[in-house]
């Protein structure tokens, strides 16, 4: 299953399309956001997504609070969530340095207006996973969702599959732990592969809330196509994600380290090229350990095997010992087949 954002495609033998979640660690504050995007591009992440709220369309002001935060989210998005103006200047400017913008959608309004932006994506937080009439409405633009799968049960994630799948929406789904941070134990990379093998049809990534970065290589090398990260400018800002995100130059680091795990991916073993020389010397070879007469019949005790691995090789000591020597050997020469008669 591979489907396209922009000029990128995604999943099957594609490199991990790797997000930039820059949810709402701006603030409010539209440079800042600015600023986010283009650090995003330097690391060389694919993709910064931010959020788009619209409070009173996602929830009651009274939603119970968040042990994460120690301000109600409810007045958090009040005052800070971007405007849809401010979102259509943040997809422009990323468009001119060269980065995918994506947003979350937390209401059917607010993908509504997405739509207008004209997004190449949804993607869809752990909270709406089970929200299937705002899904079904989102799957009819008929563009990519990434849903993300964190507090949720298997019985829920069939449903939404299903679904979605019915619908001919191209579908990635996460993995995820909803907690802030999320508890290593908690994370259980193993469930990767077992999604790979449960939906085999759809992308498969990871989506991840640890203060780190090894969970995600972790679930890179486990098949994960797509990383998705929380990333901050100063690790030291307060904020409902403060405790999940990374700074600019670990995300440089996260991006570093997935590509060279694809890059050392393979399933092949052979000698390669630039180990030849080095088998050349640092492989045995049968020598002898003392003087061998020509014509004297060659003992267990007479060779024995040393580097480089340019003669006989040690492997094959066998078919040596028993046979005579062609011509005198001094000790420690590499013995050679025309050193041995037959």
């Amino acid at each position: 299953m591979t489907f396209a954002i922009g000029s990128r495609c995604v999943g099957g033998s594609n490199p991990v399309y790797i997000v930039a979640e820059a949810c709402d660690n701006h603030l409010g504050d539209f440079g800042r956001a600015m600023e986010m995007a283009r650090q995003a591009k330097l690391a060389g992440a694919d993709s910064v997504k931010f959020q788009h709220h619209l409070p009173d369309e996602e929830m009651l002001p009274d939603v119970p609070m968040s042990a994460n935060f120690n301000m109600p989210l409810y007045q958090f998005l009040k005052r800070y969530a971007l405007t849809l103006d401010r979102h259509r200047q943040l997809k422009d400017y990323c468009e001119t340095i060269g980065i995918h913008y994506l947003c979350t959608p937390f209401s059917w309004r607010a993908a509504q207006e997405l739509a207008e932006l004209g997004v190449e994506a949804y993607k869809i937080g752990s909270g709406e996973l089970t929200d299937l009439p705002t899904l079904e409405r989102i799957a009819s633009f008929g563009k990519p969702m990434i849903v993300s799968t964190g507090m949720s049960t298997w019985e829920e994630i069939d449903r939404t599959y299903t679904m979605l799948r019915e619908m001919g929406v191209p579908l990635a789904l996460m993995n995820c732990v909803s907690e802030y941070p999320a508890r290593y134990e908690d994370v259980n990379v193993g469930v990767i592969p077992v999604m790979i093998a449960k939906y085999p049809d759809v992308v498969i990534g990871h989506s991840d809330h640890t203060p780190d970065l090894f969970t995600s290589f972790a679930e890179v090398a486990l098949g994960a196509k797509i990383i998705e990260k929380h990333v901050i400018l100063d690790k030291r800002q307060p904020g409902p994600d403060q405790a999940v995100s990374i700074d600019m130059a670990e995300l440089a680091q996260l991006v570093d380290g997935i590509r060279k795990i694809e890059a050392s991916s393979g399933t092949v073993k052979q000698v390669h090229r630039h180990e030849e020389g080095i088998r050349r010397w640092a492989t045995r070879s049968l020598v002898a350990t003392r003087p061998i007469t020509g014509g004297e019949t060659i003992l267990d005790h007479m060779i024995w095997s040393k580097r480089p691995g340019t003669g006989i090789p040690s492997s094959r000591r066998a078919e040596v010992i028993g046979r005579r020597a062609a011509r005198d050997i001094p000790t420690d020469r590499l013995l050679a087949w025309e050193d041995i008669e037959g």
